[in-house]
Formats: structure tokens, C-alpha cells, sequence
């Protein structure tokens, strides 16, 4: 419903702070084996290269490793583009020191954001069919530092990045309501709410989220519920007249593997930190040979 982090994180000077600490992380200019093997006369070409199918993302961040290096990159298939095995990613061209210098961090950025990507991708197949239409969104249990770059990757694999951070929408939880009241809580943020804003509020139980609804929430989080329960919820809110114009969102424990499962519960989104926090790297690998 809200932020959009995929346009921050688009485009290589975006993406220059983060390769700018992935390379000061890696000693890069310090690279001890390829400074006492090469001379720095000695000129290289290489291509970047994916080892397994998936969908292509970080390509703009491993492009800007190669700029702080002073590598030529030119990306040969555009982030959120399906690759399989021997599909080149990118081509460089610059000094060999300094490529297999920034190797590791190019690779690093690639596998990664590729492989949530290629997570999502998997989601956002599995929830095709559902009526309403079912939207997966990223959550915010992200890696530190890597936010952006996992947000875009969302966005690049079909899914939504939702809220990037806590100063974009308003959603109350149950640690929220360990110390006000939910109806004093709903009421509070809809006066800090800005105009149009929707004010969600996360829910359990049948009871919570009647109880939300006539509260004046505007959407819905249903925490932790297997589908038989949060289809339950979704029947009993359009029993009571109160699902119509009702934002519904499902979390916790979700997988790009049990998706399926929640396709008839009725709901508008599934949010599934998974797709950031558990994603397995999609591979890459660098080929170089001596430049002409």
C-alpha cells in the first residue's frame, strides 16, 4: 500500500553508497594476490555470467562496484529480466587488477539480489488465480545495510515493496496495544494519519478484527494465521458488511512455497519476510581473459 523503494534503489549512482561500503568491506584496494601478480600495464576483459535460471536483479549495484574501480560495465540484460545457465549479465573491460578486485563484491550483489528476486518470482506464480487478486510484498526483515537493494529485488521478481521503513503508513500491532486500548490507538493515528493515508492494524482472531473494523481501520494485517483461520476472519468480516473497501493483508511464516495454500482465503496481499531474509543466492561467475 505504501513506499517505494525500487526508485530509490534505481540506476548506478543510487546504488554507488552500497558499493562503496561492499568494497571498503573487502579491502578491495588492498587486494594483496592480484597486486603482487599483475602489473598494473596488464589489461583485462570479462564477462559476468549466471550458473542456474532465475530472474536478473542487482545488476545496477554490481555496475557501480565497477565504476568506483574504474571498470567499464555495460549490463547485457536489464534487472527484473529472466536469465538461465550461460546467460551473460554483464561485460567488462579495464585494468585485470582492478576487476578481480571487485569480483567477489560484484558477484556478491548479483547472487543475492537475484535470488530474491528469483523468490519472488516463484510467489507471484504460485498466487495467480485467486480472486481478489493476490499482491506479495516485502516486509521489512531485511539485511542490514542491504535494504534498498532487497526492496528493488522484490520489485524486480513482480512483487510489491510495501513499507520500506517505520516513517512510511502507520501500522498498529499487538506491542502497540500492549499499552493503549485499540480503539484509542486507531483514533490516534487516523488524527496523525496524512490526508488519504490508510491507518492499518494487525490482527489474530475473528473478535480483533471486528473489533478493528468498527474501529475505523482501514486495513487489515492478519499475524500468524494458517489459511483455514484467516479465511474464517475474511467470511466473518464480510458477514458483518465490513470487508467491502478493506485492505487485507496476511503474514507470518509464509513461504514462496506455501503460497498456494492462502490463494481461496479471500485476502488482498500476502507479505512474506522470507522473501528477504531467506532467499538462497542465485550463482554467478566471472570469466576474464587478457584484453587485445
Amino acid at each position: 500500500m505504501t513506499g517505494a523503494p525500487e526508485r530509490r534503489a534505481s540506476g548506478v549512482r543510487a546504488q554507488l553508497p552500497l558499493a562503496r561500503r561492499s568494497l571498503a568491506e573487502d579491502r578491495a584496494r588492498r587486494d594483496r594476490t592480484s597486486r603482487s601478480v599483475l602489473g598494473p600495464e596488464v589489461r583485462a576483459r570479462a564477462r559476468i555470467v549466471a550458473q542456474a535460471a532465475g530472474v536478473l536483479s542487482g545488476s545496477a549495484a554490481a555496475r557501480a562496484v565497477a565504476a568506483l574501480a574504474g571498470v567499464r560495465a555495460v549490463a547485457t540484460v536489464p534487472d527484473g529480466a529472466p536469465v538461465r545457465a550461460g546467460t551473460v549479465v554483464l561485460r567488462l573491460e579495464g585494468s585485470a587488477r582492478q576487476i578481480l578486485a571487485s569480483e567477489r563484491t560484484m558477484l556478491n550483489l548479483l547472487m543475492h539480489a537475484s535470488g530474491v528476486a528469483t523468490a519472488t518470482a516463484r510467489a507471484v506464480r504460485a498466487a495467480r488465480g485467486s480472486r481478489p487478486p493476490l499482491e506479495v510484498w516485502a516486509t521489512r526483515k531485511t539485511l542490514p545495510g542491504l535494504r534498498d537493494l532487497e526492496k528493488a529485488a522484490v520489485v524486480h521478481g513482480g512483487g510489491r515493496s510495501h513499507r520500506r521503513d517505520l516513517a512510511e503508513g502507520i501500522l498498529i500491532k499487538s506491542t502497540h496495544l500492549t499499552f493503549v486500548p485499540l480503539e484509542t490507538a486507531v483514533a490516534r493515528a487516523r488524527r496523525a494519519a496524512r490526508p488519504g493515508e490508510p491507518v492499518e492494524v494487525e490482527v489474530r482472531n475473528v473478535a480483533e478484527a471486528l473489533r478493528a473494523a468498527r474501529a475505523g481501520a482501514d486495513a487489515l494485517l492478519i499475524d500468524n494465521a494458517p489459511p483455514a483461520r484467516a479465511r474464517r476472519i475474511v467470511r466473518a468480516l464480510t458477514a458483518a458488511g465490513l470487508r467491502r473497501g478493506r485492505w487485507v493483508e496476511l503474514s507470518g511464516g509464509i513461504t514462496p512455497g506455501r503460497v498456494r495454500r492462502y490463494r481461496g482465503v479471500g485476502a488482498d496481499a500476502l507479505s512474506l519476510g522470507a522473501l528477504t531474509h531467506s532467499a538462497p543466492a542465485l550463482p554467478f561467475h566471472l570469466t576474464a581473459e587478457p584484453a587485445p
